[in-house]
């Protein structure tokens, strides 16, 4: 009787023994996260790996080939920006030059206004009590008299306004000369640029059609190595036939006109054997020289409307830069003050979310003993 009474308990312990045991196992591999996302595969893993090292070997290569032509890119943008700046400095020492011996402040109109030995070369009003300029009965001073004093303080006031305009048109001028020299950096950055882009293409072209010169060459030379053979003979009987006829027909025998020019040098004749130019290249040097005269005189009204139009541009692009950074000025103050209004709307709404979030919605807080009832069982 005892022994039928305890088997189906023993039993059913077992069974729960297992269960609690499956249970346990299952857990093991879900909540190990490693396991159940990577797994155990070995072989993806190593293609994994090999595929990485092809990635890793093929990027190497495509940065070392960025590199050289980078590196070469560099190289030619050095060379470029070095003769700019030769370039640059060139023109500011003229301009320097011309300044120091050209606009010399002796030379200004009012230099007498401001000049520092003004007063020594100009004659003293009253040289002591015995000037010989001034009559026995001359009185040359009294007490509180000034009468030079509008004259003086009119001379002061209009040396300050020149001192003035000088000093506003040095920086406007200042001015100018930054804004040109910032919109010419800027052009010449774009153009070194292109520039190099387009040797570097031209560089792809040389290439390529250097290899086919080199194979077109050798299939040449191929031919060529079967003719030479071949015409060696037939050469030397016309070298021979040819001789017989420039005997024949030499200039010796038959007295031509023209072998007093160089066959070496077409533009010049044997001394020799020249006998002074014909009429026909007499007027021929004459109707050159004119030419080249009517040429010169082009060139050079030429050369004087392209300084116009430079200086044309000059005023153009001074007066667009004047323009265009004042109307930046009232766009970047528009801007700001449209970023104040959004901030400070901003700030208003954040502040209003975080009293409602804190007021509202976060006025009971989980504990700790409800964050542990979750993650207990795999099913």
């Amino acid at each position: 009787m005892y022994k039928v009474d305890i088997q189906p308990e023993q039993a059913e312990a077992v069974a729960i023994e297992a269960r609690r045991n499956q249970e346990k196992q299952r857990q093991s591999r879900i909540f190990n996260v490693r396991d159940r996302v990577i797994g155990v595969d070995v072989e993806a893993l190593n293609s994994q790996v090999q595929e990485r090292k092809r990635r890793e070997t093929a990027e190497r290569a495509r940065e070392a080939a960025f590199d050289a032509s980078r590196v070469q890119c560099d190289l030619v943008a050095q060379l470029l920006e070095n003769e700019e700046l030769q370039h640059a400095r060139q023109i500011a020492r003229q301009i320097q030059a011309f300044r120091e011996g050209e606009q010399q402040p002796q030379g200004r109109r009012d230099f007498d206004l401001y000049d520092p030995a003004r007063l020594q070369k100009e004659k003293a009003p009253r040289v002591g009590d015995l000037d010989y300029h001034r009559g026995p009965s001359s009185m040359q001073l009294f007490a509180g008299e000034d009468s030079g004093q509008a004259t003086r303080q009119h001379l002061q006031r209009e040396q300050a306004r020149c001192e003035l305009r000088y000093q506003q048109e040095e920086r406007h001028r200042l001015r100018r000369d930054e804004k040109y020299l910032e919109i010419l950096d800027g052009q010449k950055r774009i153009e070194m640029d292109l520039q190099a882009a387009h040797l570097e293409g031209l560089e792809a072209v040389c290439r390529k059609a250097m290899n086919v010169a080199v194979a077109d060459y050798n299939r040449a030379q191929a031919i060529e190595a079967g003719e030479r053979r071949r015409l060696a003979q037939r050469k030397e009987q016309d070298d021979n036939l040819t001789e017989i006829y420039n005997h024949l027909t030499s200039d010796m025998l038959t007295e031509n006109s023209s072998v007093s020019s160089n066959p070496l040098v077409p533009h010049r004749v044997i001394l020799e054997r020249w006998k002074g130019m014909t009429p026909e290249q007499i007027a021929t040097i004459q109707k050159e020289q004119a030419a080249q005269r009517l040429e010169a005189q082009h060139q050079r009204q030429a050369e004087r409307r392209l300084e116009a139009e430079w200086a044309l541009q000059e005023r153009l692009a001074a007066q667009a830069a004047c323009q265009m950074e004042h109307e930046q000025q009232v766009q970047t103050q528009k801007l700001r003050q449209d970023l104040d209004a959004y901030n400070k709307q901003l700030a208003q709404e954040q502040r209003a979310q975080k009293d409602y979030l804190d007021k509202v919605v976060y006025t009971n807080e989980p504990t700790a003993c409800f964050h542990l009832q979750f993650d207990t069982s795999s099913r």
